[in-house]
């Protein structure tokens, strides 16, 4: 008899089929039937819920939450069980010592830097492993290319010579054959920036070889954001490597109602044979820290040479102008519109919530300079929601049918982006039942089943018998964000259970302790297991 059954629920399955009433059993961490009348040695009462497979976080910054909060009390309760993590080209794993340090400085307004921590592994086998020990969720790797080039070539704005272009080659094959899904990179991110498309092209044919696929955050989401996604399909042609378009948004005054725009080129590339998917948050802020904003070359050398140029006035001047005046390509190719860049995370208190717009007139001084020296106190590890998206923008791209769902969720600061809460509720609560964007049964195939097909998962993201018990139930009449800009790290409701490998870790709304989840890695074959 198997362990336990599903009785009653509506099942929404993760293909886009119409829901249907049934029971369903689990047993060993596995579906093992769906009908009707079945039994088991426990049962779960889900009259009036919705059972579906469990939500894939396609775009997550969790690299080191999944390691310090192990139950993952942000994600889990929203229904997730599997996060995509690795992302934007920045994170952990291939590192040495040097690169370690760098990588923890640049990312500390992402994830912290906590005093103390283990960090204790060096390859990407080595943090899967680190993952294993316990985590609520399970977790996909992406090499980060902004880090295999620091590793590799350093900071420095210029070609890779063939030496180190093999070297990247290399760590990137590396890291896929210990079991990352693919690899991500942060364009507007430096060190990974400074990757011309032939360096970038290297890389992703390594990647496809192995079976993987690239997630870029592409060269602008602002002034020329339709050239740098034809950019990348371009990459994805010339490589060969399937292309998965992160937080694929347009923003900013000069994208509104441009939506369409991207959606017919991507369209012209499925049909002539390319492999792509994307992701998206539903929500309009963006999020990320004050110091990507910057010129990419104010970086160059690292995070030492920049608070360099920042207290030195002729270069203050010109970082200025490029930022003011010309539009930064840290910035999208967009002047600062300091009245849109709001503080969600600093050591210091007081200004967050706050615009640089607003703490300039609270001073009396230019937001430039209020700009600074916010950036030279926190040591360049400010992070920040910039309110610059449209909604029209947001609807339109995810109905497309390569559409899959990712928090993007940074949970480390003070105030952060209410999607590190509430992404996947949202989707649930506000654009399928409150505005009808989506049915219920296409927004969970977005958040499930074509996730997981990216992933190459080939026993998850479905409600079908044989696969992994990661599940979950919620009430399709109640289910909803509840983290606001405010407010963010509040809990959603309509999340009753979750299940990760047939063990519950949301049980009637609350966190069990339980930790099941493990790394998801790739195999030789190119499945994820």
């Amino acid at each position: 008899m198997p362990g336990t059954v599903i009785r009653g629920a509506t099942v929404v399955d993760g293909t886009g089929a119409p829901g249907r009433v049934a029971d369903v059993t689990i047993d060993e961490g596995r579906i093992t039937e769906i009908g009707h009348g079945l039994s088991g040695t426990t049962a779960i009462d889900a009259d009036g819920l919705v059972l579906a497979p469990g939500f894939i976080d396609m775009h997550a910054h969790s690299d080191l939450a999944l390691l310090i909060e192990p139950d993952h009390l942000a994600k889990v309760s929203q229904g997730v069980t599997t996060e995509v993590i690795g992302q934007d080209g920045l994170s952990y794993a291939p590192v040495d010592d040097a690169t370690l340090a760098d990588t923890r400085r640049a990312i500390a307004g992402w994830n912290t830097d906590p005093p103390g921590f283990d960090w204790s592994w060096r390859t990407v086998g080595e943090y899967l492993d680190r993952l294993d020990q316990g985590i609520a969720v399970n977790a996909c790797y992406l090499v980060p290319q902004g880090t295999v080039r620091m590793l590799a070539v350093g900071w420095e704005d210029r070609p890779p010579t063939e030496a180190e272009l093999d070297r990247q080659r290399e760590l990137v094959a590396t890291g896929m054959r210990e079991g990352a899904v693919g690899m991500s990179s942060g364009l507007t991110y430096v060190p990974g920036m400074y990757a011309d498309d032939a360096e970038l092209a290297e890389l992703c044919r390594v990647v496809g070889d192995l079976g993987g696929f690239y997630a870029p955050h592409h060269r602008s989401y602002g002034a020329g954001a339709l050239e740098a996604y034809a950019e990348m399909v371009e990459l994805s042609r010339r490589s060969g490597c399937p292309l998965h378009l992160a937080h694929a948004t347009m923003n900013f005054g000069v994208n509104r109602g441009r939506a369409p725009e991207l959606l017919s080129l991507l369209d012209d590339a499925i049909a002539d044979g390319c492999d792509i998917t994307l992701d998206t948050y539903p929500y309009l802020p963006g999020s990320t820290t004050l110091a990507a904003l910057l010129p990419s070359w104010a970086s160059a050398g690292g995070p030492a040479a920049l608070l360099a140029r920042l207290h030195d006035p002729a270069e203050k001047a010109r970082i200025r102008h490029v930022m003011e005046v010309e539009g930064s390509d840290g910035c999208h190719g967009v002047p600062a519109e300091w009245e849109t860049i709001e503080i969600s995370g600093s050591p210091d208190a007081s200004v967050v919530g706050r615009t640089v717009a607003q703490l300039a007139a609270a001073s009396g001084r230019p937001e430039f300079d209020v700009y600074c020296e916010r950036l030279i106190a926190d040591d360049l590890a400010t992070t920040i929601l910039q309110h610059v998206g449209h909604e029209e923008n947001v609807q339109a791209i995810m109905r497309h049918p390569c559409h899959t769902g990712g928090s993007d969720g940074l949970l480390a600061a003070a105030k952060p982006h209410p999607r590190a809460w509430g992404t996947f509720p949202r989707y649930l609560g506000h654009y399928v039942r409150e505005l009808g964007v989506l049915s219920l049964e296409e927004c969970v195939a977005h958040l499930t089943g074509r996730a997981a097909r990216r992933l190459r998962l080939e026993d998850r993201g479905l409600v079908r018998a044989g696969y992994h018990a990661d599940l979950v139930l919620f009430d399709p009449a109640t289910v909803r964000d509840t983290a606001t800009f405010d407010d963010p790290k509040q809990q959603a409701e309509g999340v009753v259970h979750v299940l990760v490998g047939g063990t519950a870790v949301i049980s009637g709304g609350r966190h069990t302790g339980a930790l099941p989840g493990r790394s998801l890695r790739r195999t030789p074959t190119g499945t994820t297991t």
